[in-house]
């Protein structure tokens, strides 16, 4: 494709590679760059131009980091050409479109089991096999070999041989948050707290043992304990099946509404969500990759928040992260 400027004898070239099953991180990594450099040998004033369905926001960042321009159905567009002087650049949908969301016989990050190794993936330092996850999460070892090879194409994981020897998991947080919706319709009840949410928090600390082992706070006030980026907030709880939330609520002294809710008790849709919780002031709390995905996953400000925990996360990894398979059980505290 030749692209040429009105009135003036410049123009510009574009190899427009189209992707139609899509463009990942690994794609970029082995397939593109040999044609990008390929290109550049043979003619450098040639713009390479990708054009598919979707494009995550990591292929995008991958893409622009090698001057590789893009554009998919969904508004990404990121073209530069440096003469004549085209510089465009827009931002479309984050989630992919529901056609493109299930691929046929591809594992992805959405779903409750994808949600549980996520989880171990983050919170347990490489190096390990497959067979060692599945064990640990309960997973079959089928599952876990399909998803970390759908985490491999993504450049989300490394691995040498059968050993994972790295986790990308800033990145494997937010592509599984992509996944998900952390309110969505019937997954939680809403409560009015009359006295106040601190009054809450401080009933739920003399709560006998039997409900503090079922709950678990997640969102703003659990991501305050590291990343105290605004004051007030919903205070999330998660609630076990075991608990009646009618009993819970009348407990902490809390009255339905249909909105303007003080105090959301969510329904958690895996276990996972209680491993690794910590006692922050007497109250348990999810594990910090929990709140990073919730946060990510939720309205509002909390994706800003789920950020900020991720930030936190990244410059204390030794205090939140287990060590190794070996020490599952005993992780280390904040």
């Amino acid at each position: 494709m030749t692209v040429q400027a009105e009135g003036e004898g410049s123009y510009a070239q574009l190899l427009v590679d189209v992707k139609l099953t899509g463009v990942s991180p690994r794609t970029v990594e082995e397939v593109l760059l040999a044609k990008l450099d390929l290109l550049r040998q043979l003619n450098h004033h040639t713009t390479l131009l990708v054009l598919t369905p979707w494009l995550s926001r990591q292929t995008q960042k991958l893409l622009r980091r090698h001057d590789i321009s893009y554009l998919d159905l969904m508004g990404n567009v990121s073209l530069r050409v440096p003469r004549p002087a085209i510089v465009i650049h827009t931002e479309g949908a984050t989630r992919a479109p529901q056609a493109l969301a299930k691929e046929p016989g591809r594992t992805t990050l959405a779903g409750p089991k994808a949600g549980r190794l996520v989880r171990l993936l983050t919170d347990v330092h490489p190096p390990y096999r497959a067979g060692e996850l599945a064990q640990a999460s309960g997973l079959s070892l089928g599952y876990v070999s399909r998803l970390l090879d759908t985490l491999e194409d993504q450049l989300l994981i490394r691995r040498d041989g059968r050993v994972i020897t790295s986790v990308d998991w800033p990145n494997l947080l937010r592509a599984r948050a992509a996944r998900e919706t952390l309110l969505r319709k019937g997954s939680y009840v809403g409560l009015l707290a009359p006295n106040g949410v601190p009054a809450v928090i401080e009933r739920i600390r003399h709560l006998p043992q039997s409900g503090l082992d079922n709950i678990a706070v997640t969102g703003t006030y659990a991501a305050h304990t590291v990343a105290p980026l605004a004051v007030g907030g919903q205070l999330m709880v998660y609630t076990s099946p075991l608990l009646d939330e009618d009993d819970l609520g009348e407990e902490l002294g809390l009255l339905p509404v249909d909105e303007n809710a003080d105090v959301l008790l969510l329904q958690a849709r895996d276990r996972s969500v209680f491993e690794r919780t910590k006692i922050v002031d007497g109250i348990p709390h999810v594990a910090l990759s929990q709140v990073a995905l919730d946060c990510l996953a939720g309205p509002g400000r909390l994706p800003a928040e789920g950020e900020a925990v991720i930030e936190y996360m990244k410059a204390h990894q030794r205090r939140w992260q287990v060590s190794g398979m070996d020490n599952l059980l005993t992780p280390d505290q904040l």
